[in-house]
């Protein structure tokens, strides 16, 4: 096929012009937002380290798993061929059963491959969460991090059906971690039935990791369980616990080994302070407070909810001694009690200008509407004192001791 040349008169500008649609530049992306995006991704560290941390775990024990299981099954085939006193029919029967075993090693090794894949999905969809982050789209953006926040507080809480619901209705499932909580809530559980094994057997799970941050929660858990054996008058039973699983924390506990030792002295119902406290129930919720620490640590979370520490970084820009008076404004945050307990330990907000606000009308007090002070002392703003004196022929009245006077006996207040 020939293609016509252009005419040499013809305007060659005008007929590309023709062809090609008109192109429109999208509108530049304010700065405001990209550096809003870019603090926000700042804080998603948890978003990514508590899927990986839960993958290498899980891969560890898988590996952990298909190592225990092979070595055995190759032990016992050695012994097999090493012994020629088997008859043959036992010698069958032997081999029958390790291959009965390898066959569920292989079954438990397909589980495990799923779970793993299921895992590296999670990060992955965490990994294109972050990368979907745009400033065009931020808003969207943030409205799935406010889900994110709120299931994440409702795990903490407990709260794991609703949090369910809501991470299935907004498709998060992938962005957040109700599996990883309900494994601590296990052990959180059987703490608070005063059970120790299913603690144990996490302490077990993740010994290396617990040891390298030099952690001492599985000796204080075998203290406890000591403490229970003794508070049940089981004192040769506690002996010998003491001798199978505290004697090899002596060369780095031995101070607090001797303290919790010295109990086979007193009973439970000791009234000597230094031992009466080691008998108390309290021991356990210290335990679920150290367990939830180790937890945290473990998998890089926040002690505190993600909502509680958003709430508290906008909270600490309001914070005054004015939020925590009685006649603090209801549209003041700090007027709600749940707001009040989360800024108390928060340093109060640095205010370079002082605001004068009215007691009566709530209205600031400035050079438009300045304040007037009364013979009390007392300072409010000329326009609620006006309309106070209008309605009270020219009288008004201190809200806050009585007093009555004159608006002609005012004085004006200037804000330097």
């Amino acid at each position: 096929m020939e293609i016509d040349p252009v005419a040499a008169n013809e305007n060659t500008d005008a007929v590309m012009t023709e062809s090609a649609p008109p192109f429109t530049p999208s509108p530049p992306v304010p700065a405001s937002r990209s550096s809003q995006l870019t603090e926000s991704l700042k804080l998603e560290h948890q978003l990514l380290r508590v899927p990986f941390e839960h993958y290498k775990k899980t891969i560890r024990a898988n590996h952990r798993y298909l190592e225990k299981e092979v070595t055995s099954v190759v032990s016992s085939v050695g012994d097999l061929a090493d012994d020629n006193n088997w008859s043959k029919d036992v010698a069958v029967s032997r081999l029958t059963s390790l291959a009965s075993r390898l066959q569920g090693l292989k079954r438990k090794l397909e589980e495990g491959s799923n779970v793993e894949n299921l895992q590296a999905q999670r990060c992955r969809a965490r990994i294109d969460h972050l990368e979907s982050a745009d400033a065009e789209n931020i808003t969207e953006w943030n409205n799935t991090k406010l889900k994110r926040i709120l299931v994440d507080y409702m795990l903490r809480m407990s709260y794991f059906e609703t949090a369910s619901k809501l991470s299935e209705s907004s498709n998060i499932l992938d962005l957040v971690d109700i599996d990883v909580f309900r494994e601590a809530e296990k052990v959180i559980d059987a703490l608070k039935r005063r059970e120790v094994a299913s603690a144990l057997a996490w302490c077990a799970d993740n010994k290396t990791r617990l040891k390298k941050s030099k952690s001492n929660f599985e000796f204080q858990l075998r203290l406890q369980e000591f403490i229970e054996l003794v508070r049940a008058d089981g004192y040769k039973q506690a002996i010998h616990y003491a001798r199978k699983h505290l004697t090899p924390w002596g060369a780095t506990h031995m101070n607090e080994l001797q303290h919790v030792l010295a109990t086979l002295a007193f009973k439970s119902t000791t009234e000597c302070t230094k031992y009466k406290d080691l008998f108390e129930p309290g021991q356990w919720d210290i335990l679920v407070h150290q367990f939830k620490q180790e937890f945290c640590k473990l998998y890089g979370m926040t002690m505190e909810p993600l909502l509680n520490i958003y709430l508290q970084a906008g909270l600490s820009a309001l914070k005054t001694p004015y939020g925590f008076e009685e006649g603090c404004t209801k549209e003041d945050p700090l007027s709600q009690e749940s707001f009040r307990k989360l800024a108390l330990p928060l340093p109060y907000s640095k205010q370079e200008h002082s605001k004068l606000v009215c007691f009566i009308s709530k209205e600031l007090m400035d050079t438009e509407n300045p304040p007037l002070v009364l013979p009390n002392g007392y300072v409010y703003s000329t326009k609620a004192l006006k309309e106070m004196a209008d309605k009270n022929g020219g009288e008004v009245k201190c809200p806050r001791t009585g007093l009555v006077c004159k608006y002609t006996d005012l004085v004006k207040a200037y804000i330097s």
